[in-house]
């Protein structure tokens, strides 16, 4: 695609598309300019180098999670819509996961989301530093539960890469994690039964359960530092 008809939405586009194939360490300009049907060189006229770029990518995906009307639902139900919609997000993009850990990821997809979710917990009652501090236990909770599906992601095109070797090594690995945790107990009834998988089986429930859990303690902090004012105003 020549230079002068190649967009720089294109280029995103067609970035994250590569990024959610061949993740973080896939994404490389001449990759990018095959997929462009374009040279390396006519991407460099649009985006400085491969860190820029992952910032931009990085930056438009958070415009894919849908911010809710606080005007139309409550601050708990606007609370767990963005936290599911964050959660989705970085399940569609694992590399995003990464990429947050060594890059600083700003713009005005991300800074819409920030803004919204500060505004969500300023409705709830939360003011100046209590709200930000409750929106980062949510987002740090988010990050952490998909961890695993970033690290999954990576494994699997590892395991594609190298079928032989890198299967191999997995089940040599798994196999030495399970004679470790036999040592122990609790580790050792879990593997030992049918719910062993249960877990595994349904991360979903897991990241609803302790979402809702942390909001309870949230919603209950907040019943806290408002009941003295409360009762004075009595």
């Amino acid at each position: 695609m020549p230079r002068d008809t190649l967009t720089k939405k294109q280029i995103v586009d067609t970035a994250i598309e590569l990024l959610d194939e061949e993740g973080l360490e896939g994404l490389n300009m001449r990759a990018l300019g095959k997929r462009l049907s374009s040279a390396a060189t006519a991407v460099y006229w649009h985006v400085k180098n491969k860190d820029n770029l992952v910032l931009l990518a990085g930056d438009q995906v958070w415009d894919e999670i849908e911010l809710p009307d606080l005007a139309a639902v409550d601050w708990r139900a606007a609370a767990v819509r963005m936290a599911t919609g964050l959660h989705a997000m970085l399940a569609r993009h694992p590399w995003l996961v990464q990429a947050m850990g060594s890059h600083v990821i700003y713009g005005p997809g991300k800074a819409r989301h920030d803004d919204r979710i500060l505004a969500v917990y300023e409705t709830a009652g939360f003011t100046g530093p209590e709200a930000d501090r409750a929106s980062a236990a949510v987002f740090t909770y988010v990050l952490g539960s998909a961890l695993a599906a970033s690290a999954t992601a990576s494994l699997t095109r590892r395991l594609a890469r190298d079928a032989d070797g890198a299967e191999q090594a997995l089940q040599e690995a798994m196999a030495q994690a399970r004679e470790v945790a036999l040592r122990f107990p609790r580790l050792r009834t879990r593997l030992d039964t049918p719910a062993a998988a249960g877990y595994n089986a349904s991360p979903e429930q897991t990241f609803e359960l302790g979402l809702r859990a942390l909001l309870d303690g949230l919603e209950t902090e907040l019943g806290t530092a408002q009941a003295p004012s409360t009762a004075a105003a009595g």
